[in-house]
């Protein structure tokens, strides 16, 4: 059964050509001219994926991602002609997965969103993978990272990471003390290759922080050394 996959972007040409083209890749794809018709889409028939512009007029894209994010964790796009560093880690704080900046060749869209799939999927298998990893000991509430169920829990709560920031913990987690440069990151998690933004790293390592961190202004668990990335300590 092929992918939902909605398109939201109010130029009539360039969500047509998305639409041709993305047809064309085996999605099912419906359109959105404006932020309240794609709210709509979505409570109508929630998607698998989302493309999503940031200028759509009195709703703009931003609230878009952040109304979808309070009730499903799929995998969302930007793609915008705003390419500022504060639009972008803006889209990425309402809870974008990726941003991708206008004009843009379809194929990259394609790529990436091939991408995203990926991350859905399992990131190994299951039995190869430990029963729980504790990433902190704290007797009050331990932060366990249960990779096979999809889960992270600091005592009793259940986190609520999204797809991208459980996937950026799992990469670290895999190597407790080993440095991941931003590159190796993306490479790992978002799986882009020559044409990611390490910017993408950057923001999402910050939201991962304010939910597993004791004290996010002061991470120990997931810190940064300076001039090479990022690392997992356990604590």
């Amino acid at each position: 059964m092929a992918l939902r996959l909605l398109v939201v972007e109010d130029d009539d040409h360039i969500r047509t050509a998305l639409r041709w083209a993305l047809e064309d890749e085996g999605y099912d794809v419906a359109e959105a001219g404006s932020g309240e018709e794609a709210l709509q889409a979505v409570a109508v028939s929630a998607p698998d994926l989302m493309v999503v512009d940031l200028m759509l007029g009195s709703m703009d894209g931003f609230e878009v991602i952040r109304q979808v994010r309070r009730t499903l964790d799929l995998p969302i796009i930007v793609v915008s002609a705003r390419a500022d560093t504060s639009d972008i880690e803006a889209a990425l704080d309402a809870g974008a997965d990726d941003y991708v900046t206008k004009p843009f060749a379809v194929k990259e869209i394609s790529a990436r969103l091939r991408a995203l799939r990926r991350r859905v999927a399992p990131v190994g298998q299951a039995e190869e993978q430990p029963e729980a990893v504790v990433l902190d000991s704290d007797p009050a509430a331990p932060l366990v990272l249960r990779e096979a169920s999809g889960t992270v829990h600091r005592g009793e709560e259940l986190l609520p990471l999204t797809l991208t920031e459980f996937r950026l913990l799992c990469e670290l987690a895999a190597a407790p003390g080993r440095v991941f440069s931003r590159q190796a990151l993306l490479e790992r998690v978002w799986q882009h290759g020559f044409f990611g933004d390490e910017r993408l790293v950057d923001v999402h390592v910050r939201r991962l922080r304010t939910k597993v961190e004791r004290d996010p202004s002061t991470p120990r668990v997931v810190v940064t050394v300076r001039g090479l990335g990022y690392r997992l300590d356990p604590q």
